[in-house]
């Protein structure tokens, strides 16, 4: 790793070797299991539509385990863990170097068969994402943000590359983004749905590393999340500002607190609540926008 201004970077040779595990984890865990699991290959976790698959714990653990050899210094969390002993969701915030895995993101499209999935990877500095990746194991390629470089690129799967940029700012009825809306309060649906036909299209892709990676690229100009899982959103925060994108929540600085379970709260801004004690509480359960450059 190279240290600048405190805080260490990693360096091109490491970068490569993330790359590398990434893709010998999607041919040898991920990929054969695509459209060949059973029944009992699959399961839930918080709701009918929350599902984790043997594809999905196979693929945390091989990456789990050779960060570990390759980075002994740093702390790895994968979602599959957190969701197993939550605890290790509040330290991140507390390590130099934390790695965040999403083995699969969108797993529900990869249980039933939809090649829209990937592999999401973020490196926090005391919960502040200074590397992200967003892979698709479908197509071999990866965008890639380098806070160190100030750099957002993509790289095919010869790894020629190009540099990203966000879409030019438009009239609200011209701009074309995603919601989560199904996953928004019931409350804020009904408050959010008669607004939906000002924009030209909106829409869902069931995969936050492809909702990502597209508005990198600059075909669509925003994207609406509600539930702000780390693994989720680090690395697409960090890709959508080097690529000339803001990131926003769309709920006052101070509205998110911590309760006694670990669980974060929104709050009105008249409501007396704390200041998240660590950056990383930002990627809690809030509402926050993604947009292009203004």
């Amino acid at each position: 790793m190279t240290v600048t201004s405190s805080i260490p970077f990693l360096n091109g040779t490491e970068q490569n070797q993330i790359r590398d595990l990434l893709r010998r984890t999607a041919k040898t865990e991920i990929m054969p299991r695509f459209q060949n699991l059973s029944a009992q290959d699959v399961s839930t976790k918080s709701r009918d539509d929350d599902l984790v698959t043997k594809a999905d714990l196979a693929s945390e653990a091989m990456i789990t385990a050779e960060l570990q050899n390759l980075f002994p210094h740093a702390v790895v969390v994968g979602e599959e863990v957190i969701s197993k002993q939550p605890f290790l969701r509040t330290q991140m915030a507390d390590h130099e170097i934390c790695f965040v895995i999403d083995p699969i993101d969108g797993t529900w499209n990869f249980a039933n068969g939809i090649p829209l999935f990937g592999i999401i990877l973020s490196v926090l500095h005391f919960g502040r994402p200074i590397y992200g990746l967003l892979y698709d194991p479908v197509m071999d390629d990866f965008i890639e943000a380098d806070l160190g470089q100030g750099t957002c690129d993509f790289s095919d799967a010869q790894d020629r590359r190009r540099s990203l940029r966000t879409a030019q700012p438009r009239a609200a009825e011209d701009l074309t983004g995603y919601i989560h809306f199904g996953l928004l309060p019931k409350e804020t649906q009904f408050t959010l749905a008669p607004h939906l036909p000002k924009f030209r299209r909106t829409s869902v892709l069931r995969c936050s590393c492809h909702e990502y990676r597209i508005l990198a690229q600059g075909h669509v100009d925003f994207c609406l999340s509600s539930i702000l899982n780390p693994w989720d959103h680090a690395a697409g925060v960090l890709t959508t500002q080097l690529a000339g994108g803001v990131s926003k929540r769309l709920l006052h600085e101070n509205c998110m607190a911590r309760n006694g379970a670990g669980q974060a709260r929104s709050c009105s801004r008249k409501t007396e609540c704390g200041r998240p004690p660590r950056r990383l509480l930002k990627f809690r359960r809030a509402r926050i926008v993604f947009k292009s450059r203004t």
